[in-house]
Formats: structure tokens, C-alpha cells, sequence
């Protein structure tokens, strides 16, 4: 494993782009507006694993998406399918949302990632491996490339561009690897981490990552020379930060935590900023993600299953 020093890591500055301007303005305290009404929505589909559901993911254009499980497979499902059976149009309909199932994992899988342009989707387990799947070759069930890590992987993410994938790991620091040459990159400045890794995840420029670490703590990395910007330690106490994503504009932070809070906070000061309390999350490592308009945070809770706040 190499060292990441000045140009080490991607070069992101390329893929500057112009930050929504639809976005929901966060800065906005104490003030309250007609609440919003969270749109009604059913199960869809129960998938047939065998064992609990660990992750999942949709495609970037959104027609697919993968669930991993504690069973070790992947199923890969067709949005359209599930769509057709829900509308009970037998006519269109041509089978099982499930298109097809990888086993190629010997442990649980922990996450699932898809290339922003490839038909390729990528999972990290508990075997201490990332593989890649060519999900546009329907006769594949295993994978077709894989990286061997030194630790067990908790948390894969490609860069915007496709060409890196953060991993985040029993290591305290995330591995960035280059995708053509399997090359792994190391932060020379770890800003003393200690804890393992539950979440690694880019912002949509790619010009930083955000990691959330077991020992609470949640550190916002440049994403171009590796270096940590800036570090909230303690941001979920001293219990476990299971999650961590950044808002469309890149200004603010989504974390949950064992601590039963999901919280928001300012990039540029490590500020927090709002919390929604309410979900009760202190055993599993559970996730808080935006809608697509991110004007409600999704959550699981672990006496109701799912719950939802307005974001602002």
C-alpha cells in the first residue's frame, strides 16, 4: 500500500461542476413553513434471501438496484419488473423482479456500489474483498475482477469520475484504490484515527470524502490530496457513527449514529446544525439518507421499521 502524498489521490479538479440551484437552503434556523406530506408508499417487493439484508443500492439511472445479504449473495433487481407486478400487469410483465443472483462472496456482504457509467456493480464483505460484477453480461454469476484487501471491507464508494474506489475498513483510514491498476493509497495526514471505518462516501463533485468511524467520530478528507480537512470527533458521542453523506450542494453533512440521533452539520465549520430525533437506533448500524428532492431524511428505526422527517 502506497502512501498518498500531494498528487496520490485523484485528480478531481476536472470534474467541477455547478452546485444545484434547487437545492433545500439548511442555513434557514427556526423557522416553520406548512409541513410536508411524506408521499404514501408500500412494499414493493420482499426479496428472496436468506438471511437479513444488509445493503442496498440503486443504479445511477435508476432501472436497477442490488441487495446484499448476510447469506453472502447479491440479487440484482429490474425496477421495471417490480413496477409491472405492482400494477398487476401480467401482460408486461415477464417474470421475477429478481434479473439475476451473484455468489461469489464466502462472507456477509456489507455494501454495494455502482459505476457512475459502466455496467458494473461492486460489493465489500466480510471476506476482506471488493468484486466487480458485469451485470450487462446476463449469464454472469460471478465476478470478473477483485481486489484481495488486507482487512474486512465495511464500505465501498466509486469516485464520480469511475476510475477510484474509497474503501472504508477495519483500518482506521480509508484505502483508495485505482481502479485500473488496483493500486492502494494510504493518507499520509490520518489526524490520528484510530477506529474502524462504517462509511466512506464522496461528494458528487468528488472534491471530498466523508468517513464515519466506530469510535463516533466523523472526519471530512480533500478529495484530491487525501488530507483531512477537517475532523468532528465525537460527533456521535462515544458510540459508534454508522453513517455519513453529503447534501447535493456540498455544504452540509447527514450522519446517524448508535446514539439514536441523525444529525446535520456544516462542512465548512464542522457546525452542527440541526438533529431529528425520534428514531430509536442503538444496536444495529443503521443509515439516514435524503429523498431525491432531500426535503425528507429517511431512516430505519428498530421498533417501526422506517420513519421519515421534513429536513428543514
Amino acid at each position: 500500500e502506497e502512501a498518498a502524498r500531494g498528487g496520490g489521490a485523484p485528480a478531481a479538479a476536472g470534474l467541477a461542476r455547478p452546485l444545484g440551484t434547487n437545492a433545500v437552503d439548511f442555513s434557514v434556523q427556526n423557522v416553520r413553513g406548512p409541513s410536508k406530506t411524506f408521499p404514501k408508499h408500500e412494499t414493493r417487493h420482499i426479496s428472496d434471501h436468506k438471511n437479513v439484508a444488509r445493503c442496498a443500492k440503486f443504479s445511477p439511472d435508476g432501472k436497477y438496484f442490488a441487495t446484499g445479504s448476510g447469506d453472502t449473495s447479491i440479487k440484482f433487481f429490474e425496477v421495471s419488473k417490480i413496477k409491472q407486478t405492482m400494477l398487476g400487469d401480467s401482460k408486461e410483465s415477464s417474470g421475477r423482479p429478481v434479473v439475476r443472483t451473484f455468489y461469489d462472496h464466502v462472507q456477509p456482504i456489507n455494501d454495494l456500489d455502482f459505476h457512475p457509467i459502466s455496467p458494473i456493480l461492486i460489493s465489500g464483505a466480510k471476506d476482506n474483498t471488493i468484486k466487480f460484477f458485469d451485470f450487462s453480461k446476463t449469464a454472469a454469476r460471478k465476478a470478473f475482477r477483485v481486489i484481495q484487501d488486507t482487512h474486512n471491507v465495511r464500505s465501498v464508494c466509486f469516485h464520480p469520475c469511475g476510475d477510484y474506489i474509497l474503501a472504508g475498513t477495519d483500518h482506521p483510514v480509508a484505502h483508495l484504490y485505482d481502479v485500473n491498476t488496483f493500486t492502494c493509497f494510504l493518507s499520509a495526514n490520518p489526524q490520528d484515527s484510530s477506529a474502524a471505518i462504517n462509511q466512506v462516501r464522496y461528494s458528487g463533485t468528488g472534491s471530498m470524502y466523508v468517513t464515519a468511524s466506530k469510535d463516533g467520530s466523523l472526519r471530512i478528507w480533500d478529495g484530491v490530496s487525501a488530507e483531512c480537512v477537517r475532523p468532528i470527533i465525537g460527533a456521535h458521542g462515544s458510540v459508534e457513527a454508522t453513517s455519513a453523506i453529503f447534501t447535493k450542494d456540498e455544504r452540509y453533512i447527514l450522519s446517524s449514529g448508535k446514539d439514536s440521533c441523525i444529525k446535520l452539520w456544516e462542512v465548512g465549520t464542522g457546525r452542527l446544525v440541526k438533529q431529528y430525533p425520534g428514531a430509536v437506533n442503538t444496536q444495529f448500524r443503521c443509515q439516514a439518507v435524503f429523498n431525491e428532492t432531500e426535503e425528507f431524511v429517511l431512516s430505519t428505526d428498530e421498533q417501526n421499521n422506517e420513519v421519515n422527517f421534513n429536513s428543514d
